[in-house]
């Protein structure tokens, strides 16, 4: 017997920075999961535990281990729920994109398995586990099509708005996130306040540049000149490296 799930990966429609606090640039952004570019995870019987999966990392660096770490020592008991389990991984989200791969996966296995195992965990519950995993995780955990997202992105709020169909377009560049936030702080920072989170997407994208519904977009490029080349596809996601467009 298995247990199958899609993870899905998300864009940020737009990202704003609003300050600084504990360590933490100050997020508002908008969140849209993306249906149509997903991994897949399965948990299934094997004679012992392991994670399995074409990653790109350590497995202590990796984001299902994390979310395995923080179930099994917040509730002990869980570990009989592993005995005898593997998780499969089948990726194809492209790492360090700007479209979440890792905190999709990590916060699809949370979901898996508080169902599965009976834990029976509130979303709210959850998403303070995967908000120790990756600013992203929470989420994903919440499994909303849109949601605007605050802080370092433990806050997330449904937005009623229909997600649009895009277009992705993922360079062969690998942006890491904190040489991207690094950057911005160095050279770009400059917080203020921002309405975008009640401002239509479509209308946004209709009337703002990419640079301007992308804080991170300049320093970005700043850090990897090899992106210049490609952003004229569309607008940015989170740190990057993808672009995206709204089909036509």
């Amino acid at each position: 017997m298995s247990l199958k799930a899609k993870s899905y990966a998300k864009i940020n429609l737009f990202l704003k920075i609003e300050g600084y606090k504990d360590g933490y640039h100050q997020l508002n952004s908008r969140f849209m999961k993306v249906k149509n570019v997903y991994d897949e995870i399965e948990i299934k019987e094997a004679e012992k535990f392991d994670i399995i999966g074409n990653f790109d990392c350590a497995l202590r660096d990796n984001t299902i281990f994390k979310a395995y770490l923080q179930l099994i020592t917040n509730f002990p008991d869980i570990r009989d729920y592993f005995i005898g389990k593997e998780i499969v991984v089948t990726k194809n989200i492209p790492a360090m994109a700007g479209l979440g791969g890792g905190s999709s996966n990590a916060a699809t296995f949370l979901n898996m398995v508080n169902e599965d195992s009976g834990l029976n965990l509130s979303k709210d519950e959850l998403a303070k586990i995967g908000a120790e995993i990756g600013s992203d995780v929470p989420f994903f955990i919440y499994d909303f099509d849109v949601a605007n997202v605050y802080g370092r992105g433990e806050i997330v709020t449904p937005y009623d708005e229909k997600p649009i169909e895009v277009e992705i377009g993922v360079p062969p560049v690998e942006c890491s996130t904190p040489e991207v936030f690094k950057m911005y702080k160095e050279k770009y920072f400059n917080p203020q306040k921002s309405n975008f989170d009640e401002i239509p997407t479509k209308e946004l994208l209709e009337n703002k540049t990419p640079e301007e519904l992308n804080d991170l977009l300049r320093p970005a490029l700043a850090r990897y000149s090899e992106l210049f080349k490609y952003k004229d596809f569309g607008y940015f996601s989170g740190s990057g490296s993808s672009f995206f467009k709204v089909k036509k």
